[in-house]
């Protein structure tokens, strides 16, 4: 009988960084998803007045005048990039940005009336990587020069390079040692190498660069030495756990099992050509 044992690992997605007065949310997205930048507002008044600018190029790409009653895309700007992609949500403001693409990432800023909100989209780079090996984050820098570069697991300083103060270091005795002796800084290009790779490692790593700071997103998933795969996802999404068959062959018994309560989830049966799920299980958590 074939078991095949996936785990889920849920990693929020999700990070707010103060910057300056104003505070920048940083909204990561994964290449080709849609993103929707929240306008914070449950209903738009009548005289409201709403931009939205894509700050990397100071240009204007969606505009609601409520007392007109004018909503209004501009994504013909910027060589067309936004074409076909803009959604400006008629009751809140809010704006969605479909099929996202790394010329999508930047600094977004929302106005209303005289209220300023910033976003920083920004790209999550997937990485797997087997247990006891090692990764490299890469910086995308060639050189540090004057910048300043930090890295974070989470929302925990792990590693900080700052060319001024010609000051590398990395902070492995946090979070209780999991990275001791695990953590190398490129002195020349600022990338983090993680050695001896555990599944407690897995998560989601940041980098920044500069005052500003310019941020790059890291998704590590590790594979544990039984075979465990680590499936990152957000909430809300679908999620596919891939049993690596190309075709199943006519005596096959394959089960799926949800562990963490020893349930029986879902059931082929290629001899008897019967395919189950049981989704009413575990208080019908998996129904629909």
């Amino acid at each position: 009988m074939l078991k095949t044992k996936d785990i889920v690992c849920l990693f929020a997605v999700f990070a707010f960084i103060v910057h300056g007065d104003a505070g920048v949310e940083f909204v990561p997205v994964k290449e080709g998803d849609s993103v929707t930048l929240n306008s914070d507002l449950t209903e738009m008044k009548d005289d409201d007045v709403i931009q939205w600018w894509f700050e990397n190029r100071n240009t204007l790409i969606a505009e609601i005048n409520e007392s007109s009653d004018r909503f209004t895309v501009y994504d013909d700007v910027l060589d067309g990039r936004f074409r076909d992609r803009l959604k400006l949500d008629n009751q809140t403001g809010s704006l969605t940005i479909t099929n996202t693409r790394t010329e999508h990432e930047g600094y977004y800023r929302l106005l209303i009336n005289s209220v300023r909100k910033s976003f920083y989209l920004t790209f999550i780079d997937q990485i797997s990587v087997t247990e006891g090996d090692s990764v490299t984050l890469d910086s995308d820098l060639t050189e540090i020069n004057d910048d300043r570069i930090q890295w974070m697991f989470g929302n925990t300083l792990i590693a900080d390079g700052n060319k001024l103060a010609d000051s590398i270091t990395v902070y492995d005795d946090v979070l209780d040692g999991r990275f001791k002796d695990r953590l190398k800084l490129d002195n020349q290009t600022g990338s983090l190498t993680i050695t001896n790779i555990t599944t407690e490692h897995a998560g989601h790593y940041k980098r920044l660069i500069g005052p500003s700071p310019l941020l790059k997103m890291f998704s590590v998933s590790v594979y544990g030495d039984a075979g465990v795969k680590f499936v990152p996802v957000k909430e809300g999404d679908s999620v596919t756990l891939n049993s690596d068959l190309t075709e199943m062959k006519d005596d096959d018994v394959i089960q799926w099992w949800f562990e963490n309560r020893n349930t029986l989830i879902a059931e082929i049966n290629e001899s008897s050509d019967r395919f189950t799920v049981y989704d009413d299980v575990l208080d019908g958590r998996l129904l629909n």
